[in-house]
């Protein structure tokens, strides 16, 4: 058997792969990306991004009724974009494995709210899995389609942002064979989600809750781990290693299905202990089911409710005491506050939006760093899609005067996911806002993934490529404007008339993402500052470019110089200087 090292995310992949998918489908999103990435490498697998997480499970579904196995991927929250889906498929059942990937965000560390979807697998009567590093990640997501098939139901798999990107040995298995061939079987009464179809279902899936709660306590992955000790720990996931680590000498019940929970077993375990804890992320889930049957547990009453847990967290908690930091810094490190890159073409958009002094709906995207100084230029941000029907309805509660500030910011990716309905609502109910769609040509702030408006599919082959413009115009929009966001006047100029027109108008700012490598996109020289014609006025400072550094030392009051390893040449800050003073380096 072959051991290698893998993530979390790697580890998914690789047991999709060796449990028989044919189909898998996604959104990307921070921190479930790569599992898709990963395995659309692997053979015989049909693996596609979707325009919003809603479409990737119904792909799923559909793929599921054909009769194979299949993977669904996405995001924390974009469990609530496919949330209509998922609480009808809970009874339908599936008839190939289906196997929906939650990848939950503690922290926050690239997210709009730190939601627990445990929740989730709860309100939707399926079964979840959350497996504890990359090992059981892999055997997790081959025993979930198994689980999927022998009870007849999604099963959810949960990771966290420490599982999805650590790294630890996993032993490859190899794929199954002789799986059911795809084919049509018609099967209405249990596919047609007509009330009389779906009352005696609910039963159904009642029952399976409960057989799935009485199976999991035989189960090898409800294991339990005795050091000895005179207390006890119940606890999953993440939280597992936590608890080996800061208690090495408490007992362990260990979790692999954390819904339904394995209640026999935890039963058994408890009543060997007069301390008990449970030890989890974010919500009370485990704890509140186990206080529910009666026993008495200590958890949120002294763990962090908010936030990732962390040894030295854990050990706070369990103390009263700060642990002490396996490594220290003399030095004072400098604040990273997140920035867009160099050369970034939403740059000089948020840069006219503040002089236009409008109120910015914004949106789920790189461009959401408009609201980070300099740029200050983003006043709302709820969620994917949510801009265009913010700036509907506030719209419609300002006066004359204050409706032509308001302006929604969304990318072309979000826009495809969820921003169209927001625009057809926009003209069938006459709104007056002005919509700038950002089209960089790619869903940028997860890494870089194609989507229907970039030309490519997931494999990287060329396809065809949404057409922004018609369909802005298919649902209405008579006044359409495609601009260059390069050219910061005309950008300011338009964005101006058009936040004065009294009806709806959109805006395309069409420039590539400067990181993604496409064959059409031109290399260009970095610029310089003359120092002899920089008169330290700083007006370059306030597009916020990281390539522009501020050298105090240099004339009499300082000088901006460029940072040439950093600079992309978009020559932005050339039509901001009123000095002529940034040149280009092959021209010097």
């Amino acid at each position: 058997m072959k051991k290698t090292v893998l993530s979390g995310n790697e580890a998914i992949a690789r047991g999709a792969f060796e449990a028989g998918v044919k189909v898998a489908a996604a959104y990307p999103g921070t921190p479930s990306t790569e599992i898709l990435e990963n395995l659309v490498s692997y053979q015989g697998i049909d693996a596609s991004w979707s325009p919003n997480e809603k479409v990737a499970l119904e792909v799923g579904i559909g793929a599921s009724f054909g009769g194979v196995r299949t993977l669904v991927t996405m995001k924390h929250v974009g469990v609530n974009v496919a949330a209509d889906p998922l609480f009808t498929l809970s009874y339908t059942g599936v008839r190939g494995g289906l196997v929906l990937v939650t990848a939950d965000d503690p922290e926050l560390h690239s997210s709009q709210n730190e939601q627990d979807n445990r929740n989730y697998a709860k309100f939707a009567k399926v079964p979840m899995f959350e497996p504890a590093d990359s090992q059981e990640a892999l055997e997790f997501t081959r025993l979930a389609f198994a689980v999927s098939e022998q009870f007849d139901t999604p099963v959810m798999l949960r990771t966290t942002t420490r599982i999805s990107h650590s790294k630890s040995v996993v032993t490859l298995g190899e794929p199954l064979t002789g799986l059911p061939e795809p084919s049509l079987s018609r099967n209405p009464a249990k596919l047609v989600m007509l009330p009389g179809n779906a009352r005696p279902l609910h039963h159904t899936v009642e029952k399976r809750i409960t057989d799935l709660e009485e199976w999991s306590s035989r189960q090898p992955w409800t294991r339990v781990e005795e050091y000895g000790g005179k207390i006890g720990v119940i606890t999953a996931g993440i939280s597992y290693q936590y608890a080996r680590e800061v208690m090495p000498d408490a007992d362990i019940l260990k979790l692999g299905m954390v819904y339904p929970l394995p209640k026999a077993a935890i039963r058994a375990f408890a009543a060997n202990y007069e301390t008990l804890y449970v030890l989890e992320e974010l919500d009370p889930f485990i704890e509140e089911q186990v206080r529910a049957m009666g026993i008495n547990v200590q958890g949120k009453d002294i763990f962090p409710l908010c936030g990732e847990l962390t040894p030295g967290r854990v050990h706070d908690a369990l103390t009263g005491e700060h642990a002490p930091l396996a490594h220290s810094v003399d030095e004072p490190l400098p604040n990273r506050p997140p920035n867009m890159c160099p050369g970034c073409p939403h740059r000089g958009v948020f840069y006219a939006l503040n002089r236009l002094k409008a109120y910015v709906t914004g949106d789920i995207g790189c461009y959401t760093l408009g609201f980070m100084p300099p740029l200050s230029a983003m006043d709302t941000c709820v969620c994917m899609g949510a801009s265009i029907g913010m700036a509907t309805g506030i719209s419609k509660v300002l006066t004359e005067e204050d409706r032509a500030k308001v302006v929604a910011v969304i990318g072309d990716s979000t826009f495809l996911h969820t921003g169209i309905n927001g625009l057809m609502d926009m003209v069938y109910n006459r709104s007056t806002a002005t919509v700038i769609i950002l089209d960089n040509s790619i869903t940028a702030m997860t890494g870089r993934q194609d989507n229907p408006g970039s030309g490519f599919n997931l494999a990287g082959d060329g396809t065809y490529q949404v057409n922004i413009e018609a369909l802005c115009a298919a649902v209405g929009v008579k006044h359409i404007q495609v601009i260059d966001p390069y050219h910061l006047e005309q950008t300011k100029d338009v964005i101006q008339a058009e936040m004065h027109r009294p009806e709806v108008s959109v805006i395309i700012t069409r420039r590539p993402c400067m990181l993604v490598k496409r064959d059409n996109l031109e290399s260009k020289p970095p610029l310089f500052v003359d120092s002899d014609k920089c008169t330290a006025c700083r007006a370059c400072l306030k597009i916020g470019c990281p390539a522009i550094e501020w050298n105090p030392e240099a004339g009499t009051k300082g000088q901006a110089q460029v940072n040439e390893l950093l600079c992309v040449g978009c020559k932005v800050c050339m039509e901001l200087c009123k000095f002529d003073a940034f040149g280009v380096v092959d021209d010097e």
